[in-house]
């Protein structure tokens, strides 16, 4: 297939929209980053349409065996190769790291399931500084039942679990369509390898403070279908998420378990003492489960919250 056909197959993956986003008449310098794991029928039509709201685009082709890297030179994106595929979040840190010197970095996905006319919304609100980093949501209005029955218990779970962890609340944890202040760009971790990232990011600019502000944006399900099992993929996400939540937000990972672990050794005890007082007998067994449950959630919950004041003083530290 030639370079020409699987750019005009392109163009249908994503609808052209108002185009009246001048980014000639905006000072500031605007950089969208592409990570892009052979996405040959897409990436050129998405290339062409954020060029129009940008002053660069940068294509992570995060080890393509396709023709991803050749197309998006093709039609104008710097392009950055990773001989291996390394994951999303390590696509995102090179982007990140070439961005040096942008004024509102964009991240969008490059299989056509963003529309790059949409950007417009994302970077008003940094420009009128009044965000540090503007998350595309598919759901701010609440409307979520155009997306999959799948996709939605696990967002669900998944969002929670972010907020939980971040201490900010966003109705589209798993949303790749963002922007950031040129400024904020040297604040994130990029830990996590794979699609967990975006649910890292958040944390990381919960934990510096970051102004965070959501627009409503679209997407397509009809195009760009992970080939990896929906299930898993949430599973993977939600631990990595619960993994960070122990440093994070220890209140929660081991004060409540631990109060729920002491109040049940407590209510064992009070049972055993009732037995014993009306004359029955103590089992040798369930006593020194009594017993664990209360010495270990008494534990976990003064653990909690000792690490809980230390995170604390910690992010004040950070933000200062």
């Amino acid at each position: 297939m030639n370079s020409e056909l699987l750019l005009s197959k392109s163009s249908q993956c994503i609808t052209q929209e108002d185009t009246s986003f001048a980014r000639e008449t905006v000072p500031q310098k605007i950089t969208v980053i592409l990570p892009a794991f052979n996405e040959e029928i897409s990436i050129g039509s998405v290339v062409l349409l954020a060029r129009q709201y940008a002053d660069r685009v940068i294509v992570v082709d995060d080890g393509s065996s396709d023709r991803t890297a050749e197309i998006a030179e093709k039609v104008g994106a710097e392009v950055i190769v990773h001989s291996l595929n390394s994951g999303k979040g390590m696509a995102l840190k090179t982007g990140f790291e070439a961005a040096e010197g942008s004024d509102v970095i964009v991240t969008m996905d490059s299989d056509g399931q963003h529309n790059p006319s949409d950007i417009p919304k994302l970077v008003s609100p940094i420009l009128e500084d009044v965000a540090d980093m503007v998350n595309g949501s598919r759901y701010l209005n609440g409307n979520r039942k155009n997306t999959p029955s799948y996709r939605r218990v696990g967002q669900t779970i998944l969002d929670k679990a972010t907020n939980m962890n971040s201490g900010i609340q966003v109705t589209d944890s798993q949303s790749g369509f963002r922007a950031f202040a040129g400024h904020t760009k040297d604040i994130f971790r990029f830990n996590s390898k794979g699609m967990a990232i975006e649910s890292e990011m958040l944390s990381d600019a919960g934990k510096a403070g970051l102004r965070i502000k959501e627009v409503e944006i679209g997407v397509r399900y009809d195009v760009g279908r992970s080939t990896e099992n929906p299930i898993r993929h949430g599973l993977m996400v939600l631990l990595k998420i619960l993994t960070d939540m122990e440093f994070n937000r220890p209140l929660y990972y081991f004060t409540i378990p631990g109060f729920v672990l002491g109040t049940s050794g407590l209510y064992m005890g009070l049972s055993f003492l009732q037995t014993f007082y009306l004359g029955g007998n103590l089992h040798f067994g369930p006593t020194i489960l009594m017993i664990l449950l209360t010495l270990v959630g008494t534990f976990m919950v003064f653990t909690g919250i000792m690490l809980h004041s230390i995170a604390g003083i910690l992010r004040e530290s950070i933000k200062s």
